[in-house]
């Protein structure tokens, strides 16, 4: 919980105060009382005090008092509500690496049942856009609203085929959620899911990249998926061998961190799922911070209502 206006709080020193001269008031009137009384007498004189009851109306005063100080300081809490715009750019390496079978039924495949799942969950207001790439990148939807499009550009992804232009397909991402028209004079807030098994090695520099999506705030989150034991057919003539492709992490760990994202790791379908929900959640939903100031002095006024009750009901006054 935060305040709008934390300087208030200040005033809370005043409890501490209050609850000083209240002891103080009560000392002073049982010295007054002995002076009239002698201690011997106070039984007969006095035989029913109100004990802890007398107290009890000022302690609801002092608490509401501390509770209308919170509400003046506006307290305000952070609830996610769902994003009413926002573009998201899907990136999906088709590279030859993706055909591996170490994250049943492969990569690939894992990858692409996940994306339809994250279209189901994402809010209909958030435009979503696909592209794929391996040598180059290539643009199967550009951002739309309609994740129908979306999810049958999903079932058109191209074969296979060498090569992992990771920085080139982050740029051709941007260039779509900047092309986005403005709306009111601002464009959406944009983001990248990219998701890959292997590191860069054609194209410009992925770092590069991700640097210029973090200066214009476009933030991008990549998926590792595989394991380091993934293979693949490969063939070398007549022949058909076995060729090792591990996954590599680091390099998208490090184009999350520039582009102000977020890495996930994933070594079976599962965690593929799993990832492209949190980020559906993430994504579809923005942190805002909602004021609280109401609840707050309304709990002031049932602990004044109460005080005043409790008095009147054992004192006869309202203080």
């Amino acid at each position: 919980m935060t305040f709008a206006n934390p300087l208030v709080l200040v005033a809370l020193l005043a409890i501490p105060l209050l609850v000083w001269w209240y002891s103080g008031q009560q000392r002073r009137r049982e010295r007054a009382a002995s002076a009239f009384v002698l201690p011997a007498l106070t039984a007969s004189v006095a035989p029913r005090r109100p004990g802890w009851r007398r107290h009890a109306p000022m302690i609801a005063f002092a608490f509401a008092l501390a509770v209308l100080v919170l509400a003046a300081a506006r307290p305000q809490r952070t609830v996610a509500k769902p994003v009413t715009d926002g573009a998201i750019m899907l990136a999906d390496d088709v590279s030859s690496s993706m055909r591996a079978t170490d994250v049943a039924p492969t990569r690939e495949q894992a990858a692409q049942r996940a994306a339809r799942h994250f279209l189901a969950s994402v809010p209909s207001t958030v435009q979503v856009g696909l592209l794929a790439f391996a040598r180059t990148p290539t643009v199967l939807q550009s951002p739309t609203t309609d994740h129908a499009l979306t999810k049958s550009a999903v079932g058109r992804l191209p074969k296979f085929s060498g090569g992992t232009a990771v920085g080139d397909a982050i740029l051709s991402a941007v260039h779509q959620l900047r092309s986005i028209p403005k709306i009111g004079g601002k464009r959406p807030p944009g983001a990248i899911v990219l998701i890959s098994d292997g590191a860069s090695n054609v194209g410009i520099s992925p770092l590069q990249a991700a640097h210029e999506a973090h200066q214009l705030h476009i933030p991008v989150y990549t998926i590792s998926v595989g394991t380091p034991n993934g293979t693949v057919p490969i063939k070398r003539g007549s022949q058909t061998v076995t060729g090792r492709v591990p996954v590599s992490r680091e390099q998208l760990a490090e184009i999350a961190r520039v582009s102000g994202g977020r890495t996930f790791e994933t070594s079976d379908a599962a965690g593929v799922s799993a990832a492209y929900a949190h980020l559906a959640a993430r994504l579809g939903h923005k942190q805002v911070k909602q004021e609280i100031t109401a609840s707050f002095a309304g709990g002031a006024l049932v602990l004044l209502l109460l005080g005043g009750a409790l008095s009147l009901r054992w004192f006869g006054r309202l203080v």
